[in-house]
């Protein structure tokens, strides 16, 4: 019998749930990125993938400081309607909703591709190695730590803005973003932001807001702008990606 040359995924194949909304155009961007660097020279050689994008999902940082609605109930929801929908492992293109993962997870019943810890594993694998990242994110996720416990076992050390930097440049910019603002009005506080912390002694600078990419360019800083958005997406592209194998 003549051989023949097929595609065979590694397990069964893989359906991409995006669990977004937080916000719209974070979720718009991850995707678009999750296209970009999908190895495929056709349509159908992309991944299929659900999107689940819920803007009413109730603040992470205010959640997470203020005493504000907490959102794993409409997590939880997401997560099994993408599940419903036949997603097979899913995505959060949020940094600060990663905070809520631990009360998902057991619920969901499937893998979900943890973006802070896929972030510290690129930065550990940089060369030259990356001893200190400085973190532009939001407040909430600043203050509980959640990039913190990850780069620890990386051995990676933080520096993050001050309170008045993240008070006045930082949150707004943020917060204009998700508002639709683009220009100088957005970039200029992040951009000075960043330079602070390389002063700081940062040799890379992480985007741990996935608004922030939308905002603050790799060109308007001196050392390399990590998106963690970006990361994820390689990362889960990388767990999906098929191999050519030869049947007899």
């Amino acid at each position: 019998m003549q051989s023949a040359i097929y595609w065979r995924s590694n397990g069964p194949s893989e359906i991409i749930g995006i669990l977004g909304g937080m916000g719209p155009a974070a979720t718009a961007d991850f995707y678009a990125k999750l296209v970009s660097v999908t190895p495929a020279g056709t349509d159908q050689e992309h991944p299929r993938t659900v999107i689940w994008s819920d803007p009413t999902v109730p603040d992470r940082t205010k959640a997470l400081l203020h005493q504000g609605p907490d959102p794993t109930p409409w997590l939880i929801r997401g997560s099994e309607i993408l599940r419903a929908a036949g997603a097979t492992l899913i995505a959060i293109p949020c940094n600060t909703a990663h905070a809520f993962v631990p009360g998902i997870s057991e619920h969901v019943g499937l893998p979900i591709v943890h973006m802070i810890d896929e972030v510290a594993l690129h930065l550990a694998a940089m060369r030259p190695r990356v001893r200190v990242a400085g973190l532009l994110a939001t407040t909430g996720t600043t203050r509980t730590g959640l990039y913190q416990e990850w780069f620890d076992h990386a051995g990676i050390t933080l520096a993050m803005p001050d309170e008045v930097t993240q008070d006045t440049e930082v949150m707004p910019a943020i917060q204009a973003l998700k508002a639709g603002t683009r220009g100088t009005s957005t970039a200029q506080p992040l951009a000075r932001a960043a330079h602070r912390l390389v002063e700081q002694g940062a040799q890379a600078i992480i985007a741990g807001c996935t608004e922030i990419p939308l905002g603050l360019t790799p060109e308007s800083i001196p050392v390399p702008l990590i998106d963690p958005a970006l990361v994820l997406a390689r990362a889960v592209i990388e767990r999906t990606r098929t191999t050519p194998h030869e049947a007899q």
